[in-house]
């Protein structure tokens, strides 16, 4: 396993200066999570964890704040640099209610450590300086089966957010979850979330590259009906995720992330702004879906075109099907918004006023379409 080849390179370089830092303290260290998985999967990887052993949590403050370290997590002594984390090995005991109600110990012992990651994909260790795998659960072999599964049920139990880890990492990576892991996970409660910790992980799938096998979980483990109090039935299941397979390579990356709502939302017929407001998501999920036409039948040129007179068709997420995006390239309007002669100045130069205003500039941006189709095509 060669993970230099994986690393961004700016964040290789860090890496090999922390690593020569470290040698002069300890002779184990390890990167850990993430990055492993995704160097054994052959992806980019972009930042790092590493855990740092046999150095006691004092001396390690010395050591972070020499290099210019910033403490994020100083009662779990993790500290940051450029894109690494570097922590201790620690175990978690829950001790109440939320994601922060955990009693954190310092550990000695390698697959102690790895014991409270949530899955064993996630659990594998790269020793940095015998350039070494360790592997305490099988994570390797999940990975090649593609399979998620649980470390430990647990500790796992003690951190509800998993659930929604295992449902966005299997959109992202196109795994299943194991029989044992998905019954445990079906019956943990999510009252515990809040909207921030929920809309990470939400937002995570939205981006996946496999957003059916997202669909396929958000149901499975429940997770809309304790979330959102929705029950999805079998033929909307299938339609959804039939949807997504069918047109997920069609959709235009710069608003990639809005499609999963906007289909789920529109086949459920469920208001989007209901789910946006449960997910407390940003307002600029909100402003892009108030731009979206509404009680739209059937698209011809004559609506095509009205529709781009607020918005280039690329802004449009019906345009993720084949027919839609080609003939609003052929009508010049994928790209940018359909332009008329028609001024507001004049019209109040003509006496109208008020709402009459806005309703005949309609009238008139309709009559000027129908004159450039029939012109046109």
């Amino acid at each position: 396993m060669n993970i230099k080849n994986n690393i961004e390179q700016s964040t290789y370089n860090d890496f090999l200066y922390i690593k020569n830092i470290l040698s002069k303290y300890t002779k184990r260290a390890y990167i850990v999570g993430g990055a492993v998985r995704d160097t054994l999967l052959k992806k980019s990887v972009y930042d790092l964890d590493i855990e740092v052993y046999d150095i006691d949590p004092k001396k390690f403050d010395i050591i972070m704040a020499k290099i210019g370290a910033k403490g994020v997590g100083k009662s779990f002594f993790v500290y940051k640099y450029n894109n690494i984390d570097i922590s201790l090995p620690r175990i978690e005991k829950k001790v109440g209610f939320g994601h922060k109600a955990f009693e954190v110990k310092i550990t000695s012992d390698e697959k102690e450590a790895s014991k409270r990651r949530d899955f064993t994909i996630n659990a594998l260790m790269y020793h940095i300086f015998e350039e070494k795998l360790l592997d305490f659960w099988g994570g390797k072999d999940d990975i090649q089966n593609k399979i998620i599964k649980m470390v430990d049920e647990n500790s796992f139990k003690e951190d509800s957010l998993r659930v929604l880890r295992a449902m966005q990492f299997s959109a992202r990576l196109g795994f299943k979850c194991d029989k044992n892991s998905t019954m445990i996970m079906k019956n943990l409660k999510l009252n515990d979330l809040s909207k921030e910790r929920i809309f990470w992980e939400f937002k995570k799938l939205f981006n996946a590259k496999y957003l059916h096998f997202g669909f396929y979980y958000l149901v499975r483990l429940d997770i809309l009906k304790k979330l959102f109090d929705i029950d999805v039935k079998c033929q909307d299941f299938f339609k959804i995720s039939k949807t997504f397979i069918k047109y997920q390579d069609y959709f235009e990356k710069e608003y990639y992330k809005y499609y999963f709502l906007y289909i789920f939302s529109k086949l459920l017929k469920i208001d989007i702004f209901f789910l946006l407001e449960r997910l407390g998501a940003p307002k600029e999920y909100e402003k892009f879906y108030k731009l979206q036409p509404k009680d739209i039948d059937k698209i011809d040129d004559k609506k095509l075109l009205e529709i781009a007179l607020k918005i280039p068709i690329k802004m449009y997420l019906e345009n993720h099907k084949p027919p839609i995006k080609q003939r609003a390239k052929e009508l010049n309007v994928y790209d940018k918004k359909f332009k008329t002669d028609i001024k507001a100045l004049d019209i109040v130069k003509e006496g109208f006023q008020g709402k009459q205003i806005a309703k005949e500039i309609k009238k008139r941006e309709l009559n000027y379409i129908d004159n450039f189709l029939s012109s046109n095509f």
